[in-house]
């Protein structure tokens, strides 16, 4: 099979589709790979190093999308690799399609490409595998953002996380007790802080107040139970998700008012629309922006400037789906595996996938001016 490796051209991102091990591991099966010059930079691989691997190196991001029978990406693609995509190509990567333009969809749907999204790849049990690492990193990354948003130089209150002796720690309070949130907790309280965790499964909450043998505060996210929270919090995290779905949002207008001038919010849930009203996306050149006196940061792709890291750990979780693919090709390897098959988005002109149906069925069209921010921000 000859599968594409193109540079990823959203802003910040750095991660990239495959490592040098994959080409290597591929090229050894039979199969070319063909890699844009540059597209690993980011993640501290050279054009080099993927020659080494077996990679043919291509000069343009044009000539690896058409080379290609399978394009790897980490990332959606923007609205302007779409049309590179021609019919029965497959394409991988976090798409996020569901806060993604109608338009975007409605190009995979005419060109007849089928779309696998990362996040969508789930197991019976409904653990999602390749979107866990990233969903790890984000919530370990938590800490470290909120920390340097709460000093004075950032525009924050000026408080330590973990305080200090008599000088009590910072209040965090985590939406969420999936992945990113539990990662987060944990990252939290090795730096010493005060942490209230909600969701609104009851047994979730028990199996995490064992984890962490009582070191936290947990609750049931039942409105008035935010309500309450967003009143004395320093830092909030929203890192709700369902899974293919737009995120809900729980957290209003109304309580981000109420939360003490300067406080951080960082809504992590962010690439699947965001679950705080005020949210909207912005990127690593300018993460945050000041609304009801709050600080909000919400960037999509967190994980996108810790590349190296990044890029190992879901290509790691990744490689079984990406191998079955370029072995057996994409129907027989979806016939094979539920798993890949629930990962499956778009297919020969139709919806696969339940939720991105509803989803879409929903969307305006994006030239009535009406849609989400992030569809705004999305090319």
């Amino acid at each position: 099979m000859n599968i594409g490796v193109p540079k990823e051209r959203r802003p910040y991102e750095n991660r990239v589709g495959l490592t040098p091990i994959g080409v290597e591991l591929l090229t050894q099966r039979g199969h070319r790979c063909y890699v844009e010059r540059g597209a690993g930079v980011g993640s501290g691989f050279t054009d080099e190093d993927y020659a080494r691997a077996g990679a043919t190196i291509v000069y343009e991001a044009e000539e690896a999308f058409a080379r290609a029978d399978l394009v790897l990406k980490a990332t959606r693609p923007l609205q302007s690799e779409l049309e590179w995509l021609h019919p029965g190509q497959v394409i991988t990567g976090f798409l996020h399609l569901a806060s993604a333009q109608r338009a975007k969809i409605e190009t995979l749907l005419e060109r007849k490409v089928a779309a696998i999204a990362y996040e969508t790849i789930q197991l019976d049990d409904g653990t999602l595998p390749v979107l866990k690492p990233m969903s790890q990193l984000a919530g370990r990354m938590a800490p470290q953002v909120a920390a340097r948003l709460l000093q004075n130089d950032y525009g924050g209150k000026g408080i330590l996380l973990g305080g200090v002796p008599g000088v009590p720690p910072a209040e965090v309070v985590i939406v969420g007790a999936g992945v990113v949130g539990t990662n987060a907790a944990a990252a939290f309280l090795g730096l010493g802080a005060h942490v209230t965790l909600l969701d609104h499964n009851l047994a979730r909450l028990q199996e995490v107040d064992q984890q962490f043998q009582g070191r936290l505060v947990t609750m049931v996210s039942h409105t008035f139970n935010l309500e309450r929270v967003c009143r004395y919090a320093d830092v909030l995290i929203g890192c709700v998700l369902v899974p293919g779905a737009r995120a809900p949002i729980l957290i209003t207008r109304k309580m981000v008012a109420s939360m003490k001038p300067r406080s951080v919010i960082l809504d992590i849930s962010i690439d699947q629309g965001g679950c705080v009203e005020t949210s909207r996306p912005m990127h690593h050149g300018m993460p945050t922006f000041v609304e009801e006196g709050v600080i909000h940061y919400c960037v999509p792709n967190m994980p996108g400037v810790i590349a190296r890291t990044a890029t190992h750990a879901f290509q790691n979780a990744a490689w079984p789906y990406i191998q079955a693919i370029a072995d057996h090709g994409l129907e027989a390897a979806v016939a094979a595996d539920p798993t890949l098959a629930r990962g499956l988005n778009t297919y020969n002109g139709e919806i696969k996938n339940p939720v991105l149906a509803e989803a879409f069925a929903n969307k305006q069209p994006a030239s009535d001016g009406k849609g989400s921010s992030y569809a705004r921000l999305d090319d």
